[in-house]
């Protein structure tokens, strides 16, 4: 495919157009051949300084993104809250003022408040690429699902793809749906009806309350973690009763395909989104994505970084 990348951030899946996730796919596919290799390391992004900006906590995703950059030969810039002028009162915009004054070229955020990457990139001419926002947008974490998936099933037009668990609060889902429609899946999603409103099927996907019914025609199962503060503010009665109704286990097991893929972004509660003799089963491809996530994002910074004086 000709195509050729012209965006210096990564915000949303909302905001790319088919063209522009197929290239970043193709691009990580020949990344994940560089980590294939003996010699991991390319002087793709050297000279390059990249500012790792975690407000809220992170581990994969913090650690995806430091390895990919480590073998992108860039240099590293690991910042927190904890120990930035956070404390001290400074605002987010001052703070990235000065990473800038210093001539960093990326900034790789994860922050709670929806839309910080978004107000950054007006105000900022570094590259932004959005770690995380809030419930709204993990782009990178989609953008490794379907780079799976396509992988496993050799294409994602015409798949069946379930989204299961609390939709309501998950930007892993919303990225998910936004990436997995444009390029032709069918997505169903499935959970609680206090997690899974009505309203999302406004932008095109199935809203499902039975989740056998959402498994028995489904290619790719897509597990979200459930929270327990969820439990607490009374979205569902307790983790068992939603483990009991809509956890994949050895009995719900029976209405899913034998060749249908099960995936989860990670950490997985074990025994409520799913048995651990399924996490640790033949059809997970769960460690699949952590490995697929650093080709992913060594793609991203990459193409960022080519869009960058």
């Amino acid at each position: 495919m000709d195509f050729t990348w012209t965006k210096k951030d990564l915000l949303s899946l909302y905001d790319l157009s088919r063209e522009e996730i197929l290239c970043i796919l193709n691009t990580a596919e020949e990344f994940k051949k560089v980590s294939q290799r003996n010699l991991k390391k390319v002087p793709a992004l050297r000279g390059r300084t990249i500012v790792n900006l975690f407000v809220e906590p992170s581990t994969r995703t913090r650690v995806s993104f430091e390895l990919a950059e480590q073998r992108l030969s860039a240099d590293i810039i690991n910042m927190n809250a904890e120990t930035s002028s956070f404390r001290k009162g400074e605002t987010l915009l001052d703070t990235l003022r000065n990473i800038q004054a210093l001539q960093a070229d990326i900034v790789v955020i994860r922050h709670s408040a929806p839309g910080a990457p978004n107000f950054l990139s007006r105000e900022l001419n570094v590259g932004v690429v959005n770690a995380g926002d809030g419930a709204h947008s993990h782009p990178t974490q989609a953008l490794l699902d379907i780079f799976t998936i396509r992988e496993k099933k050799g294409r994602v037009s015409g798949l069946n793809v379930a989204i299961v668990g609390d939709i309501l609060h998950s930007r892993v889902a919303r990225s998910n749906m936004w990436g997995l429609l444009k390029l032709g899946a069918n997505v169903t999603i499935a959970g609680p009806a206090t997690l899974v409103p009505r309203e999302f099927e406004g932008i095109g996907v199935r809203v499902c309350r039975d989740l056998k019914e959402a498994l028995r025609d489904a290619d790719v199962i897509n597990l979200l973690r459930i929270q327990h503060e969820r439990q607490r503010a009374g979205f569902f009665p307790s983790t068992g009763e939603y483990a009991k109704v809509f956890g994949i286990n050895s009995e719900t097991m029976k209405y899913v395909k034998p060749d249908a893929l099960i995936m989860h972004p990670g950490p997985v509660n074990r025994g409520v989104e799913l048995d651990s003799a399924i996490a640790d089963g033949p059809q997970s491809v769960i460690l699949e994505q952590v490995t697929n996530g650093l080709a992913v994002r060594m793609a991203v910074l990459f193409l960022v970084a080519g869009c960058l004086k």
